[in-house]
């Protein structure tokens, strides 16, 4: 079964939540290295939380390209559909 947009950021936004120190509204605008002041090694465990939870593997050579909540989202669902 495919899941929402919606259903993934809200996902995305779960798993976020114990690397936003400064408990700031995720929206999909919301940067990781900007908005959550997220250094490289902590985006990379939350790219592994969000693999295990989706059973998937994101391609390092797209990961340039994601920056935002929803960039992932949208990411996330294209992995998915495949």
């Amino acid at each position: 079964m495919t899941k929402s947009v919606d259903e993934i950021f809200e996902r995305i936004c779960t798993l976020i939540e114990p690397f936003n120190k400064s408990n700031i509204t995720i929206s999909m605008d919301t940067t990781f290295s900007v908005d959550l002041e997220l250094d490289s090694l902590m985006v990379m465990d939350l790219l592994s939380e969000i693999e295990d939870e989706f059973d998937i593997t994101v391609p390092l050579n797209i990961l340039p390209d994601l920056e935002t909540a929803g960039q992932f989202t949208q990411a996330v669902q294209n992995l998915l559909s495949k």
